[in-house]
């Protein structure tokens, strides 16, 4: 995939996701915030595991921190 200028930042920092009331709620970075029914969350969940060993196929991972060479 190439990256454009139209294309979003991937984000490195991962959503949490938190039950209340009977639904699930995910917070993720820049204010992302979902409401999901149990099995919409369950299906989410397995689809973004699936989609993220695809993903590790296509292109060498990205480190999520910087470290200096010693």
């Amino acid at each position: 995939m190439t990256v454009t200028s139209d294309t979003p930042t991937p984000q490195a920092e991962p959503g949490v996701a938190t039950a209340e009331d009977g639904v699930v709620l995910l917070d993720g970075p820049d204010g992302l915030a979902l409401t999901l029914t149990p099995d919409a969350a369950e299906r989410t969940g397995q689809s973004l595991i699936d989609a993220a060993a695809t993903a590790r196929t296509q292109s060498p991972p990205e480190p999520d921190v910087e470290t200096e060479d010693e």
